[in-house]
């Protein structure tokens, strides 16, 4: 093989490795979105605030921020910090009907910030973004309810909603996740019991191979006392474990919680 052909396929190889897990693009970091009802001024300063804390969280990791006393006077200029805006009909392609207008219909509103306008909000809440690559995470998850009990798996169809809504978690925090295959937590002799009593080390080490950098663990236990799932979650960074946990929830707002808490604790925020 000609040496500049052998050079040219060696350069091609590394572009591929390269790119098989491309940097988040800052555009995507710094946008959002939430859902407001038509496309009234009324309504879309409603929406940049929820855009505002969903940026400020996205881009930092820090889940408290939203709760900062000085959030109060900076939600009522949110409008000024978006660089663009746009929407998106939820109902397109429905026909208006009765005496439905736009202002009734639901619309996906998507901003987008400036970084030299974002980062200098963080700082003035003692946060800064968070910019260096992002784990994958495993997701490893016990769930029980009553006598029905399983771990959440890829090719599992028990568990299709609960992917689904731990996928609508993670993509606001522009945090990855994998879901193990049945085969690969049988090979490694994790059922849903064993994921719940075995050590983190041991978890991390299932998650690599299943094609993640670390592990995700969770379990969730439906309780008709707290008409809602209690959620357990850990994850180890730096040598230590952190847990936290959520009583009385649905299942959204359980993983909502586990990926909040893990994007925290990744991004030096400490604990959930």
């Amino acid at each position: 093989m000609p040496g500049f052909l052998r050079l040219a396929l060696v350069a091609i190889g590394l572009m591929l490795c390269a790119t098989a897990r491309p940097a988040l693009a800052k555009d995507d970091l710094y946008r959002t979105k939430t859902i407001v009802t038509g496309q009234g001024e009324e309504n879309r300063q409603t929406g940049f605030k929820a855009c505002l804390d969903a940026v400020l969280v996205k881009v930092s990791g820090d889940q408290r921020l939203p709760k900062k006393p000085e959030m109060a006077a900076l939600r009522e200029k949110a409008g000024s910090l978006v660089a663009e805006f746009r929407y998106r009909d939820r109902m397109e392609g429905i026909p208006i009907h009765d005496e439905q207008g736009t202002h009734d219909r639901p619309h996906d509103l998507t901003c987008l910030y400036r970084p030299e306008v974002i980062d200098p909000v963080l700082a003035s809440l003692g946060s800064k973004p968070w910019l260096s690559a992002r784990p994958r995470l495993a997701v490893l998850l016990a769930t029980e309810r009553g006598a029905r009990h399983f771990a959440l798996t890829a090719d599992d169809e028990r568990g299709a909603p609960l992917r689904e809504s731990f996928v609508n978690a993670a993509d606001p925090l522009a945090m990855q996740i994998v879901f193990p295959k049945a085969s690969h937590l049988s090979e490694s002799g994790l059922d849903d019991k064993a994921l719940h009593a075995t050590e983190m080390a041991a978890l991390d080490k299932a998650a690599k191979q299943a094609g993640a950098d670390q592990a995700l663990a969770g379990r969730i236990v439906w309780s008709d006392k707290e008409l809602g799932w209690i959620a357990d979650w850990r994850l180890a960074t730096g040598g230590k474990t952190y847990s936290w946990q959520m009583r009385g929830v649905s299942f959204d707002e359980a993983f909502r919680v586990a990926m909040r808490g893990a994007a925290q604790v990744l991004s030096g925020n400490g604990q959930p």
